[in-house]
């Protein structure tokens, strides 16, 4: 065609005069939007999601869950859950900015839970803090409130969904979660004392001179103050340290190996009193949990779980031992064997929160 022509002709009966300069023409000309001359749609189904990852809570703890799933590039979508909108937002929109230097999924989020519907894993990171001179019991049963609104929410949206639970108290937290959710036990899981383990390999780790993933051992029990350390099986490349030094862990140890165990207790309690709080370790943790499960890694870790029937234990109380974690969440308990102390010290473990957890009101 030739620029002398008096019309330039833009699609089925839509010309423009040309009378002026042909340049001027305005973008406002298009038929369609950028997006529709961009792309031609060709799925007109939902996506599917297969490993979508709900995190309730977007505290310190929950957001360093999230960045740790978010890393990890296991999800193909991450929900967040909180009351504090102004929050939550602001969370999302900080990491939806970062989106172009990670491998980032579709976020959402919303103070309601519909947004988590068809989760794969969904992460308790929510719950109320102890109040200056309050008790444990009073602290769980506050929290047996809130989790009953939450657990069924979450249970409506997600009924195949493996639930883990990071709120503290955490063993009961997680049985309060498995007694108001209606979930099978396997798929209710505490974050237990998968950390506390973390931070004794690496412990170990540094007093040996090795990093902490050569460094083999457990601790187990309720996660907290009357967690077992087991020194009967901590090894380096299948080397009994207890074969080395048979007092190893005990008071007569000339080495002090038992003070391992006291930092691993108090690093808690030094890391809050330094920044108010702790969240990287435990988000690491959880990324570590989500992605056994998401990714049917039959892993083995020290979860919380029901006890029950092992260890002399005679109630339904949640403690970590070894599990094995897969796309159903614990398949499998493997029947660690303790020595009498330690065994003693599960025993115990199990009786003070089984104080707690009796006087529980549903």
């Amino acid at each position: 065609m030739s620029w002398a022509v008096g019309a330039l002709r833009l699609g089925p009966g839509l010309r423009v005069p040309l009378s002026g300069a042909w340049w001027r023409l305005s973008p406002a000309y298009s038929v369609g939007t950028v997006k529709s001359q961009l792309m031609q749609h060709g799925s007109p189904e939902e996506p599917v999601r297969h490993s979508k990852v709900s995190i309730i809570g977007t505290g310190s703890v929950g957001m360093a869950c999230a960045f740790s799933v978010l890393a990890k590039g296991m999800s193909d979508e991450v929900a967040f859950v909180d009351v504090d909108e102004n929050k939550l937002k602001g969370e999302v929109m900080d990491l939806q900015h970062g989106s172009i230097f990670l491998k980032m999924p579709n976020i959402v989020y919303s103070k309601d839970f519909d947004v988590t519907a068809k989760s794969a894993v969904v992460v308790i990171t929510a719950g109320a803090r102890q109040a200056k001179g309050e008790t444990r019991l009073n602290l769980v049963q506050r929290n047996v409130v809130i989790f009953k609104e939450m657990i069924g929410s979450i249970v409506k949206h997600s009924p195949h969904c493996k639930i883990i639970v990071v709120s503290n108290p955490v063993d009961i937290l997680t049985y309060v979660t498995w007694k108001l959710s209606g979930l099978p036990k396997s798929r209710v899981i505490g974050s237990g004392c998968t950390l506390d383990t973390a931070r004794f390999r690496f412990l170990i780790g540094q007093k040996l001179g090795i990093h902490s993933e050569s460094c083999h051992g457990w601790v187990l029990g309720e996660h907290g103050d009357s967690s077992v350390p087991v020194w009967s099986g901590v090894n380096i490349a299948g080397v009994p340290l207890k074969d080395l030094n048979s007092a190893i862990g005990t008071k007569e140890d000339p080495e002090h190996w038992e003070t391992i165990h006291k930092e691993v207790i108090g690093s808690a309690y030094q890391i809050i009193k330094m920044k108010g709080y702790t969240n990287w370790a435990i988000g690491l943790s959880v990324a570590d949990i989500t992605e056994s499960i998401l990714k049917n890694l039959r892993r083995t870790l020290p979860v919380s779980t029901i006890v029950k029937g092992l260890y002399g234990v005679k109630e339904d109380v949640f403690l970590s031992v070894p599990c094995i974690l897969g796309e159903n969440g614990i398949s499998d308990l493997i029947k660690i064997k303790l020595s009498p102390a330690e065994e003693a010290q599960l025993k115990e473990s199990a009786e003070t929160l089984w104080g707690i957890q009796k006087a529980l009101k549903f």
